[in-house]
């Protein structure tokens, strides 16, 4: 078992430039993380264990810095381990359709995504340093109706 805080992986890999992205083999790009503006982790092996955690709108575990995750949560023996991907993407390079199955599934996952308020405080203190940096940012900049705007959302 796995309690809030605790330590459960590190990425690893060399660092790229966000120009060298497309130049990567499949295997590689698509288990790369953006650890700073346009640079981004790419594993040397297509087989690092922190690799293989998977995307949810409700997540068990969240990043403590650029490359640390950690439980956000008790995490029970044999759950699998998630993170939202607005933690730690801020580019357009992996975006996809969500069937993670939380009553909180976003649907549609992008790049932008970080960009939601409701995240900002779901996440508090859990968000990439470069993240959260554009955060303080849009805080400072953005008028207080913005981010009640954003978070109207109209079912058809």
């Amino acid at each position: 078992m796995l309690e809030p805080g605790e330590l459960i992986g590190v990425w690893s890999g060399r660092i790229v430039g966000a120009d060298a992205i497309e130049d990567l083999p499949d295997e590689i790009r698509h288990h790369t993380v953006q650890i700073e503006e346009a640079l981004y982790l790419a594993s040397v092996a297509p087989d690092e264990p922190p690799d293989y955690i998977n995307h949810s709108c409700e997540p068990n575990a969240g990043l403590d810095g650029q490359i640390a995750i950690v439980a956000l949560r008790r995490i029970l023996p044999g759950e699998e381990v998630t993170i939202d991907y607005a933690m730690c993407d801020g580019s357009p390079y992996d975006e996809f359709d969500c069937a993670c199955g939380s009553t909180l599934c976003r649907g549609k996952i992008s790049g932008d995504d970080w960009r939601m308020p409701a995240l900002w405080e779901r996440y508090a203190g859990h968000f990439s340093p470069y993240l959260q940096r554009r955060i303080d940012v849009l805080k400072r900049t953005s008028p207080p109706h913005a981010a009640l705007q954003s978070k109207i959302i109209i079912r058809g």
